[in-house]
């Protein structure tokens, strides 16, 4: 679990000696993609692909052009390895680790509830609650816990797997939801109980990739990045047809 997740600006500083850093997430139906460097974000992608695997590489290809980039230009690769959506993660890291390999650049693996996390900003209260989450399906919700203190966010939790009542059972006092649809109904069960939330959701999600570029750039600048070949992606519980082999 990751302890501290410094604020955007803090990463991009950090990272901004690393180079051209390429950030995506592929483990919701809308594709996140940003691109970082010289400490700023350069360019941002966001769209629901009708395949992740037959439209990721043009995506990419778009991304990198507006930001007036070739991928010869690119110095390293920081893909979201989740929670999300099994075979989403599965053809991103897949992509990452092909893509990282044939350009000889390093790659990072990027929690998405973190990258999700710094989607709120730099404009936090100190001791705010920060709770990003996803779809899980089968009516339950993909989340983690975040306290704001000092320029970072410190998690609370590990990435969960838990229903929307459980959730709401979690959140104390002011707190900032970011997510879509089951967001909103968290937000409803909140409300009942007397708490006030805001909540973020388009366009603030449309910028993940660039919070996954921005973590991997900071890492990538400090030589920390990962082994490609032991990179797996977070999925919190066991994919159904591990599961179904396994019976």
């Amino acid at each position: 679990m990751t302890s501290r997740v410094w604020l955007a600006e803090r990463q991009l500083e950090q990272g901004a000696s690393a180079g051209a850093i390429l950030g995506f997430d592929t483990g919701g139906p809308r594709v996140s993609l940003g691109l970082v460097a010289d400490g700023r974000i350069q360019a941002v992608l966001s769209r629901v692909l009708p395949s992740h695997g037959a439209g990721l590489p043009a995506a990419v290809d778009e991304l990198i052009a507006v930001a007036g980039l070739t991928v010869r230009d690119l110095k390293g690769i920081g893909v979201a390895l989740g929670p999300g959506s099994f075979t989403g993660l599965r053809v991103g890291l897949s992509y990452a680790k092909g893509l990282a390999r044939a350009a000889r650049i390093p790659l990072a693996g990027i929690p998405t509830l973190d990258a999700m996390a710094l989607t709120a900003g730099s404009a936090l209260l100190p001791g705010a609650l920060v709770c990003p989450m996803l779809d899980a399906r089968r009516n339950e919700v993909y989340a983690a816990l975040y306290r704001f203190s000092a320029d970072a966010l410190e998690r609370e939790t590990d990435d969960l797997a838990l229903t929307i009542v459980e959730l709401a059972e979690l959140i104390n006092g002011e707190a900032i939801l970011i997510g879509e649809a089951k967001a909103v109904e968290v937000r409803a069960l909140a409300a009942a109980k007397g708490l006030r939330t805001a909540l973020l959701g388009a366009p603030e999600l449309y910028r993940t990739g660039s919070m996954v570029a921005a973590l991997a750039a900071a890492r990538i600048a400090a030589n920390d990045a990962d082994e490609g070949a032991a990179l797996e992606p977070r999925y919190v519980r066991t994919p159904v047809a591990i599961r179904a082999t396994a019976i």
